[in-house]
């Protein structure tokens, strides 16, 4: 079902609790919400939707993905980038990296560790900073 888009700054900036399997709901709340707003969004994370949870969905190279409980494990390549985001009017300056090694679990909650680079990369960092509390 897709959901509004939470825009309070006090929401956004608590960090999410950790995701479990009774959390898919939540996941496909999530993609719905992602689909709905395609024009203008690459990837969202749960507390966009009011949901303080690790969850986040964004496109992966022309496909959605998933991931519950995201972490970055390693990063390379700093480099400073211009973001908006859906939530906050406007864009702000921030540091990303080229590439990341990502810890996650998949939508079955099986542990993945996966690499990504350039664009994909820069997405996923601004939903995890999202499920760390931290505005973009």
């Amino acid at each position: 079902m897709v959901k509004p888009i939470m825009r309070d700054p006090l929401f956004l900036v608590q960090a999410s609790q950790d995701a479990n399997a009774g959390d898919m709901q939540i996941a496909i709340d999530l993609l719905d919400t992602l689909k709905a707003h395609e024009d203008s969004c690459v990837g969202m994370a749960a507390n966009m939707i009011g949901v303080h949870k690790r969850i986040i969905a964004f496109d992966n190279e022309g496909e959605y993905m998933l991931m519950f409980n995201p972490v970055i494990i390693q990063k390379s390549d700093a480099y400073e980038t211009g973001e908006g985001c859906l939530c906050l009017p406007g864009q702000r300056k921030t540091m990303r990296y080229q590439t990341i090694k990502v810890r996650y679990q998949n939508s079955k909650m099986q542990m993945r560790v996966k690499t990504f680079t350039g664009w994909t990369a820069q997405i996923i960092q601004h939903e995890i900073d999202h499920c760390n509390g931290v505005l973009i």
